[in-house]
């Protein structure tokens, strides 16, 4: 269920205050932050934030399509975890292979 259009979109006033101070002395440094339920407005395009993910922080850069979704939805708190037997391993080992070579002409050049 999405929030009421009266109450309008939840901001969190310190965070805010924040972004703000940081605007107006031109530094770029990530804010680090507690606020996932904070809604990304346009004051903060171009800024990074380092958002709590439960066990530690994730850095999101903020840009322009992210405007009216929430902090939060960028950190995810749960580990994707594939399942699979002899194919998936096949594909993982495929995937180390293609990486490694990849190691190896970069270290080439």
């Amino acid at each position: 269920m999405t929030r009421s259009l009266k109450k309008g979109p939840y901001i969190d006033q310190k965070l805010l205050k924040k972004v703000l101070k940081l605007k107006e002395e031109g530094k770029e440094g990530p804010i680090k932050t507690w606020a996932r339920d904070c809604t990304i407005t346009p004051e903060m395009v171009g800024m990074s934030f380092l958002v709590h993910q439960g066990k530690d922080f994730v850095l999101v850069k903020i840009r322009e399509e992210m405007i009216g979704h929430k902090l939060g939805e960028f950190a995810h708190t749960t580990k994707f975890f594939r399942h699979g037997g002899k194919k998936q391993e096949e594909i993982e080992r495929k995937m180390a292979q293609k990486e490694a070579e990849q190691l190896k002409e970069k270290m080439e050049k």
